[in-house]
């Protein structure tokens, strides 16, 4: 099976790139805007045109878009999770190769949800802010098309390569903090929201699965549990050996802001941080569909994923 995948060297597309090169079977060719892909190609930039040249080429049977971005203003988000899915698809419906498209969705685009419920495919999208927004766009995008495709909307991921401008980055970072200058104590704002946290190795496993599927349409991949913010940074803690207390500062619910991150000083005060996702105080996927049509289940339990992210962590200088 010959496999194009975009974005291999994004923090999902790296997982992705490991598993389609572990299956023998897989012919797999990168394309991104980096210097180690195969060829290189802006999504955001380049024409539909140029990209149908290429998948007449190379003739792939599968192509997987890992590409996007999660930070940013409304419009860097529209162009690069947006406008380059439209490119995708047009450039396949243009292209002769026929190949079934793999695209990775988000959450963010369900946005906020009942407290103790589980969102399945069928909950209509009311995405909380840009992101979520410009990543429904291109999920609409996709099951408009008239392709063979797939949408992975996928919740929030976790494990090795977390970005540490991430909730669970910013735990260990600031835990590596603290026991780094000897504290005693830890204070930390914003720990009250829940999160179904899904392991990267996982969602890599599920994109493997739809890659060899007939399924279409929208499929959650999540760990099917939500999870207090509170209680990973405890867990996080005793896998970091962390002996010191936990003390949550009092914050207000969280709100959406999409400015791009400040640069924080080496030895910044602990701050809240809002959820970035907008996805209000809780969030947990309904993952039946992913069981029944990719026949996929989470293997990883959120205390390994933590446990590579603090390994990650401890040995940041």
């Amino acid at each position: 099976m010959r496999v194009l995948l975009i974005g291999a060297n994004g923090y999902l597309g790296r997982f992705v790139a490991e598993r389609l090169l572990a299956d023998p079977a897989v012919q797999l060719t990168a394309l991104g805007r980096g210097d180690d892909a195969d060829v290189r190609f802006d999504l955001a930039t380049g024409s539909p045109g140029a990209l149908t040249r290429f998948l007449d080429a190379v003739h792939p049977g599968v192509v997987v878009n890992c590409a996007g971005a999660t930070r940013g203003g409304a419009r860097e988000l529209t162009r690069h999770n947006t406008v380059a899915v439209a490119t995708v698809c047009e450039a396949l419906r243009r292209s002769g190769c026929g190949a079934r498209l793999v695209q990775l969705g988000c959450g963010a685009e369900y946005g906020p949800s009942q407290l103790g419920s589980s969102t399945a495919e069928d909950a209509v999208p009311r995405p909380g802010g840009p992101y979520g927004v410009s990543k429904l766009a291109a999920t609409e995008l996709v099951l408009g098309s008239g392709l063979d495709a797939v949408v992975l909307r996928v919740f929030s991921p976790a494990g090795p390569g977390t970005p540490a401008g991430s909730p669970l980055g910013r735990l260990a970072e600031a835990m590596r903090r603290a026991m780094q200058s000897g504290d005693g104590e830890l204070k930390l704002g914003g720990l009250g929201v829940q999160r179904d946290f899904v392991d990267v190795r996982d969602v890599a496993r599920a994109v493997h699965a739809a890659s060899l599927s007939a399924a279409q349409g929208v499929i959650n991949i999540g760990s099917g549990r939500a999870v207090r913010l509170r209680d990973a940074a405890a867990v996080l803690a005793r896998v970091a050996g962390y002996g010191g207390a936990l003390h949550e500062l009092d914050a207000p619910p969280p709100q959406v802001d999409h400015r791009p991150p400040r640069p924080e000083p080496d030895h910044a005060a602990p701050v809240s941080y809002p959820y970035p996702d907008g996805c209000g105080s809780w969030q947990q996927a309904d993952v039946r569909t992913a069981r029944d049509r990719l026949g996929w289940r989470p293997r990883i339990n959120l205390e390994e994923s933590l446990a590579d992210i603090w390994m990650e962590a401890a040995c940041r200088i």
